[in-house]
């Protein structure tokens, strides 16, 4: 059901996958093709926002907090679930790997070299941050609008 709280949730890890990205494709290798990349975790934030974060309002502040730290880690989780899943799909069809398995295991692979990106200062800061600003900003939604 839609809520204020959700709605805000929603936007919050919106913008902070959008800004992530942003950095991550700052920070990558020169000339490369993204494509959908940050549009993919500007979605992905959208529904981890909306029905992770947005319907565990309501539990104080340190459960807001715990709250946007729960939002930020699916963030992150179904972001490099899926990133990995696309890269193992293009990989997949220029023949890459020996069989089914192969390519499932490729998934957590590549899942693992893309969080190698996640480990630059700046980026874990705008999580930590967005993290605590996210979960208080749905917690007061949840106070103010209810």
């Amino acid at each position: 059901m839609p809520s204020a709280p959700r709605l805000v949730a929603a936007i919050c890890l919106l913008v902070i996958a959008f800004l992530v990205s942003s950095m991550i494709i700052d920070n990558g290798e020169e000339g490369k093709d993204y494509g959908a990349f940050t549009t993919v975790n500007m979605i992905i934030g959208l529904v981890c926002g909306w029905m992770i974060m947005g319907k565990r309002v309501g539990r104080g502040w340190t459960g807001a907090v715990n709250n946007g730290l729960t939002g930020i880690a699916a963030l992150v989780f179904w972001g490099l679930f899926v990133q990995g899943c696309n890269e193992m799909f293009r990989l997949a069809m220029r023949h890459r790997y020996e069989g089914p398995f192969d390519a499932l295991i490729s998934i957590f692979q590549i899942g693992i070299e893309y969080s190698q990106f996640l480990l630059a200062p700046e980026i874990l800061w705008t999580l930590l941050i967005g993290a605590l600003i996210a979960g208080l900003a749905t917690e007061e939604a949840g106070r103010r609008w209810r």
